[in-house]
């Protein structure tokens, strides 16, 4: 194999819970679910008939709700932990930050902690100083690299984890969701500094909730449920197919109950399918059994709470129904299912802040066609989650 290839087959893994005192409650449920044959010995899979084949240079994205195993099986291709069954064969130098403290020693300085994961990489001691500085700048730790890391913030010690991990040259880079700690600016570096050893050979697999940060740095993605492969293959795919699966989730689910309901529906104009940079018809029926003068906040989405835009306005609510309608001109996404979510609180005596009257949830779906923003051409990472008219001047000479 060469260096920078990940082979995982046929893994599974199982964990026992931990023998401690129960509640009256557990030990009845552990009784009923042995009388019904449904007793495991405490035993549960958390992972089952996991496949994995990364080339050098390959990225691969782990998405999928808390507790799908993402992090555990980080944690086997690492080798801090090994499969109940099946094999992982990783080659190359690797570097990982699975968790902020993983690889680094609390009562050693930041230099010194440097220089240890250097060498536990094979690397020379000569070769760790050729980038100590680089990793100390991007860490931004010049006042404190001589200090013990037990002393260091969460922030200092992810960033120092990251800043070695990127650094001393890895094949494979292996990164979990602890990034999430660190602020905006630092999460866009980390981006920018996994794009780099992206160029210059490196196998990525990088484990996030972030769904747009996933989508811009890998091109393939595996989505676990339940410790199985839902989905497998071009990252586009894998992160619709789970989309689809969150917003189906929460509209399954109760939605919050509100001191309104309100009933959505999303149109093009004119008849037909929902078009990018065309006229979008947003119509709310509101039912309410007090009057209200509410705020509504309108926002589309790709499937998570986060929207791609927001829009509201202020409405006066009658006791009975209410009908709201909106029109968005020049619908500014690309092709793909979008989901509109809604929230509404009313201002006033209840000071800045309001009081709710429904809290932000999805309401309605729909489809949009349009152009595809992918990057390069025909390839599975899109840019952006906006499409906007531009016009264009070219002059030579």
């Amino acid at each position: 194999m060469h260096n920078g290839t990940i082979q995982a087959t046929e893994i599974w893994k199982r964990f026992r819970a931990d023998s401690r005192a129960t509640y009256l409650q557990d030990e009845i449920s552990r009784v009923v679910n042995r009388i019904k044959g449904k007793s495991s010995n405490g035993w549960r899979w958390v992972l089952q008939d996991i496949e994995i084949y990364s080339e050098p240079g390959s990225s691969l994205g782990l998405v999928g709700a808390n507790g799908s195993g993402k992090s555990t099986l980080l944690k086997i291709l690492t080798q801090v932990m090994y499969p109940t069954a099946g094999r992982v064969n990783v080659a190359g130098r690797v570097g990982s930050l699975i968790e902020l403290r993983a690889g680094m020693h609390p009562n050693l300085t930041g230099r010194e902690n440097i220089y240890l994961t250097g060498s536990l990489m094979g690397l020379k001691r000569r070769r760790v100083a050729e980038r100590f500085d680089k990793i100390v700048a991007f860490a931004e730790l010049e006042s404190a690299i001589d200090r013990q890391v037990k002393y260091y913030s969460s922030g200092m010690q992810m960033r120092l984890g990251f800043g070695v991990a990127a650094f001393l040259e890895p094949d494979v880079l292996l990164v979990d969701e602890v990034l999430a700690v660190g602020d905006a600016v630092f999460q866009q570096r980390c981006l920018d500094r996994m794009r780099d050893v992206l160029n210059q050979g490196t196998t990525l697999t990088l484990v996030s909730h972030d769904l747009a940060a996933v989508e811009a740095t890998c091109r393939e993605g595996i989505w676990l449920h339940d410790g199985e492969i839902r989905e497998q293959g071009p990252i586009r795919d894998v992160l619709g197919a789970y989309r689809r699966w969150v917003e189906a989730d929460a509209e399954t689910a109760q939605h919050v109950a509100g001191r309104i309901e309100v009933r959505a529906e999303a149109a093009p104009a004119d008849g037909g399918v929902i078009r990018t940079h065309e006229t979008l018809e947003l119509t709310l029926r509101v039912t309410s059994s007090t009057e209200y003068d509410a705020w509504f906040y309108l926002g589309v989405s790709e499937g998570t709470a986060s929207p791609v835009f927001v829009i509201n306005r202020f409405a006066r609510l009658a006791r009975g129904e209410t009908e709201l309608r909106c029109s968005v001109a020049n619908l500014p996404v690309p092709q793909g299912r979008y989901y509109l979510w809604l929230a509404a609180d009313v201002r006033g005596e209840a000071g800045p802040e309001g009081e709710e009257l429904l809290a932000w949830q999805p309401v309605c779906e729909f489809d949009v066609f349009g152009p595809e923003l992918d990057w390069p051409p025909r390839a599975v990472v899109r840019l952006a989650p906006v499409c906007v008219n531009a016009s264009w001047s070219v002059e030579h000479g």
